[in-house]
């Protein structure tokens, strides 16, 4: 499957009158009952455009619509956990960046569809390369991103507390997610 990867644009009118905004689609997104683990079930739109503006001026933290066939199907989010999210919670090495992605809910799921998103979003991070690990901290809970996260490789490196959840810190290196992917030269 092949994705493309687009900047998420916070403004309310950014598609116009007849399309959805990229934050009314996000906001259906996270809102949606198997999204329980973004803790978003009973936001507003209002509070979902206030979040994604204030990820749009945050210099650490970005957000970003995945599109296959030009239909929005994945919310993307990338971050330096040395500022956000895991600030004060872990020793963050250089190269590190934090990452979040949200597939769209859909009635009609396809088999092997959320694991190519995950590895669409893994090769989208180490395209920079000055990326060296992906950092995640998943709800203990939430069990089926913790075994999705080991298909491309993540560990877990500790249970860590935050504000709103108990989180499994797990990391993936470049070498791991290219061994996980078969494709270690």
């Amino acid at each position: 499957m092949t994705f493309t990867v687009r900047p998420l644009d916070p403004s309310p009118d950014f598609l116009g009158e007849t399309l959805l905004s990229d934050c009314e689609l996000v906001h259906g997104w996270v809102t949606h009952p198997k999204s329980a683990f973004w803790l978003m079930q009973d936001a507003k739109l209002q509070d979902v455009e206030r979040e994604y503006m204030a990820i749009a001026a945050h210099e650490h933290h970005d957000a970003f619509i995945g599109l296959k066939d030009d239909k929005p199907v994945f919310l993307m989010e990338r971050y330096d956990p040395a500022h956000v999210e895991l600030a004060g919670l872990y020793e963050a090495e250089p190269g590190d960046v934090g990452m979040h992605f949200l597939v769209a809910p859909t009635d009609t799921p396809v088999h092997g569809f959320t694991r190519a998103v995950i590895t669409a979003v893994m090769e989208t991070l180490f395209a920079d390369p000055a990326t060296r690990r992906v950092v995640v901290e998943p709800d203990v809970r939430n069990k089926a991103v913790h075994a999705l996260n080991e298909t491309v490789g993540f560990e877990v490196v500790e249970r860590i507390e935050k504000p709103e959840k108990d989180a499994y810190l797990s990391v993936c290196t470049r070498e791991q997610f290219m061994a996980a992917r078969g494709a270690i030269r």
